[in-house]
């Protein structure tokens, strides 16, 4: 972590140095007194100023990954990302597994829509097919870990939407719609800053990057029940891609 903070790069001071402090505590720099070094230190480390040391450390704070205690300093709450598998049946909750204590499922918003080409050359539908569309948010122990916006074919599954409410579970809501088995046919993966929607949903800061998966679930025949597009803060979970 040692050494001076780059200015004029277009990433601002106190992002470059969340960055640099979230990295020191995944690499294990602070485990000896699971406290973040004072500000002065930091300040003097990467020649800034307190205030610019502050608000990155609010940011992390945010984020939960450490937390001030007045009289003794910053502690590390969390070091460790969830690890999240990615398999031929992957499941939210069983990947998440007993990482966590609680996890929920919350449905954002729904609609019905019709199909534009790209959600029917993911679902195999033809163009204007009714699809249903749903926004939603997945915590583990109430801290958010991922977003999605995800479409099934309406026709297969309607009343999706009332059902994923009261069972927090995509799966659970399949078996309740009759598919009690689907796999994961494809899954592509790419890395970029958050939008101001995913900053709000996952309770992120500017500047704060997210792992997004576009991905395609069937059932045992073969044929497309769901194409999402799913967010995860990169702060909060890693992928394990499992054969």
């Amino acid at each position: 972590m040692a050494g001076q903070v780059q200015r004029q790069t277009g990433v601002a001071l106190w992002r470059q140095i969340a960055d640099r402090i979230r990295q020191a505590i995944s690499a294990g720099a602070y485990d000896e007194t699971g406290m973040v070094p004072p500000e002065t230190l930091l300040a003097q480390q990467f020649g800034v100023n307190r205030h610019t040391v502050r608000s990155a450390i609010a940011a992390l704070a945010q984020e939960g990954i450490v937390r001030a205690v007045q009289g003794r300093g910053t502690l590390i709450e969390r070091k460790e990302r969830l690890n999240f598998p990615i398999t031929r049946r992957t499941r939210f909750t069983a990947g998440i597994g007993e990482q966590a204590r609680a996890m929920r499922g919350l449905l954002l918003s729904h609609s019905e829509e019709r199909a534009d080409e790209e959600v029917a050359r993911w679902l195999k539908l033809r163009a204007g097919a009714p699809v249903i569309r749903m926004e939603t948010v997945r915590k583990a122990d109430d801290r958010p870990v991922s977003c999605a916006t995800a479409w099934f074919p309406a026709e297969r599954f309607a009343g999706l939407p009332a059902v994923y409410e009261k069972t927090e579970s995509i799966t659970r809501a399949f078996a309740d719609l009759g598919l009690s088995d689907y796999v994961r046919a494809t899954t592509e993966i790419t890395a970029a800053h958050a939008d101001a929607a995913d900053l709000a949903a996952l309770e992120l800061t500017p500047g704060a990057i997210v792992l997004i998966t576009k991905a395609v679930n069937t059932d045992l025949e073969g044929v497309p029940v769901q194409y999402a597009i799913t967010r995860f803060s990169a702060d909060r979970v890693q992928f394990t891609i499992e054969n």
